[in-house]
């Protein structure tokens, strides 16, 4: 049976269904002029190919997936956006933006000023003139440098002028003007945009804290619920412990399969990051698919013919477990050239949520790394993308990797964290009290992972498998897969803190 005519047998509604996801994978800069997608006329991904050859495996166009232009591009929206200040009190008698003309106009003459009753808050009164002190007043009213004195509405400008005595003063007379402030400040209102000493002094004593190697509190944000401030300690207390509850078999290549190896392993995951940037899948889905994946491998015998199988059943869990919306069953089978059908699919993901008892959630690496980029991050107001970036592309890298599963996830984040920072500032040391605080991992815990991710960030340029490199070589993860990787580590950042 032809590709064209297993594919003709589809549903409308699967047909809608490929329609609205191409459609929604097209660039923001066409945005509003997406159209969907008939499968029969979108570019079609080629199949996993020839698992047993890495090498034939991409010759074969197993990386033909949709051009980079045609998803949309991908939105960091990190910018912190700066409340505006509130419109001081003083400027709530004018209409307009700016201040009348005949308030910035200077007098020609140095005599006596000529004072225009200003209308309360209450009163329907409108400015006709006023005629300025000599020194010029191009300002606005709300602020005010420190010989001048701002006016506001709730007070007349004859209380204002009743105080002092005097109708002009010298910058010089010190004292004349301290006791123009003592006279005049229970009357003025001082407006609230300008900065305190005490916020300034705050901010000092967090920079302080930072120098001198302190840790910094990162869950001190109470007004984004999304952070969970006052519960994230016990979230990740509790990640900590059930971790080793979900990890896969280190050893079930060798104790188990039979027919499989770990190249045929990293082919099915460089196949699976293809297909989880296509379908613009969230990072979390792709964990926890090799996750599922190694966990049923650590119990099932599988031959060759199957994996791919495997893989796409174990990605439609994950992709309900975490996707808003997911892809449907008869998109796997598309990705997948129609290799397997419908029925296939269903039945080898009823076959792996069964031997895993339905027990999803499972710790990943990608948890801890939210968790641990906020405290590399510290008291920095503008977060780091190159450091966020770089270290979900080395956490990445040891998903390729059978021999990175004798590591806990917790512990390769950490090293993720270690590693992208040496990278960023060979110069400095890479970990902290903070750091040390937050994961529980002292330097030399890391030694041995942080050196094994160095050998794969060093070494993947030249790899046969190119999906996680090909993907953040890309502008919106700034290019952190094209950062040069020194290639060695001091031995003593592996030191403990304060040896």
């Amino acid at each position: 049976m032809s590709t064209q005519t297993r594919r003709s047998s589809f549903s409308s509604s699967t047909s809608s269904s490929l329609a609205k996801r191409h459609a929604s994978s097209s660039s923001t800069d066409n945005l509003g002029k997406a159209t969907a997608v008939a499968p029969h006329l979108a570019k079609k991904r080629a199949p996993l190919g020839d698992i047993t050859n890495q090498k034939n495996a991409t010759q074969k166009g197993s990386r033909n997936s949709i051009p980079s232009s045609t998803l949309a591009p991908f939105s960091n929206k990190i910018a912190k956006v700066k409340k505006v200040p509130p419109a001081s009190n003083s400027s709530a008698g004018f209409s307009g933006k700016t201040l009348p003309a005949s308030l910035n106009a200077k007098s020609s003459t140095g005599g006596a000023c000529k004072v225009i009753y200003i209308p309360r808050r209450d009163e329907n009164v409108s400015i006709a003139a006023a005629v300025s002190v000599p020194c010029c007043m191009d300002v606005s009213p709300s602020k005010s440098d420190d010989f001048s004195i701002s006016l506001d509405e709730s007070m007349s400008t004859c209380d204002s002028f009743k105080s002092p005595e005097i109708e002009y003063i010298d910058s010089n007379e010190i004292t004349a003007i301290d006791s123009i402030n003592k006279k005049t400040l229970s009357n003025l209102y001082i407006s609230d945009h300008v900065e305190t000493a005490e916020n300034m002094c705050i901010r000092d004593a967090v920079a302080d804290m930072e120098t001198d190697d302190k840790i910094v509190n990162v869950d001190d944000n109470y007004q984004d619920p999304q952070l969970c401030a006052t519960i994230a300690c016990d979230i990740y207390k509790h990640l900590r412990a059930s971790e080793m509850k979900k990890r896969p078999s280190t050893d079930f290549m060798e104790r188990i399969q039979k027919d499989i190896n770990a190249s045929m392993r990293a082919i099915l995951v460089d196949w699976l990051v293809e297909v989880a940037e296509e379908y613009r899948l969230v990072p979390d889905t792709l964990y926890l698919t090799v996750n599922y994946t190694d966990r049923y491998l650590s119990g099932n015998v599988m031959n060759r013919q199957r994996l791919q199988l495997l893989g796409v059943a174990c990605m439609m869990i994950a992709a309900k477990y975490e996707e808003i919306c997911a892809p449907q069953v008869e998109e796997f089978c598309y990705i997948t050239d129609n290799t397997y059908f419908r029925d296939e699919v269903l039945e080898m993901e009823s076959t792996v949520l069964n031997y895993l008892k339905f027990e999803m959630t499972a710790p990943t690496a990608k948890c801890f790394l939210r968790r641990f980029v906020r405290a590399a991050q510290g008291i920095n107001e503008v977060p780091s993308m190159q450091l966020e970036c770089l270290a979900n592309y080395i956490a990445e890298l040891s998903l390729l990797e059978y021999s990175m599963l004798c590591y806990a996830p917790s512990l390769v984040a950490a090293s993720a964290i270690f590693l992208a920072k040496y990278i960023l500032v060979p110069s400095k040391r890479p970990w902290n009290s903070t750091l040390q605080h937050y994961t529980l991992y002292e330097p030399v815990d890391l030694s041995d992972c942080v050196k094994d991710l160095h050998r794969l960030c060093c070494g993947n340029h030249n790899s046969t498998l190119p999906a996680i490199r090909e993907k953040y070589s890309q502008h919106k993860y700034k290019f952190v897969a094209k950062k040069y990787c020194p290639p060695s580590i001091p031995g003593e950042f592996f030191q403990n803190l304060g040896s």
